[in-house]
C-alpha cells in the first residue's frame, strides 16, 4: 500500500465523501501531534508548529503555501511569531476529505526537513 504521502489530491466536489469516523481514526493514528477540532460543526485537523522565531515560522507558511498550490487544495494559516497553526478540511464537503489528511502528512514532511 502506498503512503499517503507519497499521493496527491483527487478533486473534490460537493457531493465527494468525508471520511467516515473509523477512517479518521485510523488516519489520526498517523498523525499524531495532530487534533480533530469542530468549530460551528464542522470537523477540520490542526496543529501548532513551533518556531524559535518569527523568520523561520514566515518561512514554513511560504512552503506550506506552495504545497497547497501544488494540490489545489489551501488550509488555514495562522501566522504568529515563534509559531504556525495549520488547519485542513475540505470547504465543498464541511469536513475532512482524504485530501486533507495527505496535505496534513505533507505538512509534516515539510516540518521535519
Amino acid at each position: 500500500m502506498t503512503s499517503l504521502d507519497k499521493l496527491k489530491c483527487e478533486a473534490c466536489h460537493s457531493g465527494s465523501p468525508a471520511l467516515s469516523d473509523e477512517a479518521l481514526a485510523e488516519h489520526m493514528a498517523s498523525l499524531p501531534e495532530w487534533q480533530v477540532v469542530s468549530p460551528n460543526g464542522i470537523n477540520r485537523i490542526t496543529r501548532v508548529f513551533k518556531f524559535s522565531n518569527y523568520k523561520k515560522a514566515w518561512d514554513f507558511s511560504n512552503k506550506i503555501s506552495e504545497l497547497a498550490e501544488e494540490e489545489f487544495h489551501h488550509p488555514t494559516i495562522v501566522l504568529e511569531w515563534g509559531k504556525v497553526t495549520v488547519t485542513w478540511w475540505t470547504h465543498d464537503i464541511n469536513g475532512i476529505h482524504l485530501n486533507d489528511v495527505i496535505c496534513a502528512m505533507n505538512t509534516e514532511k515539510l516540518y521535519k526537513n
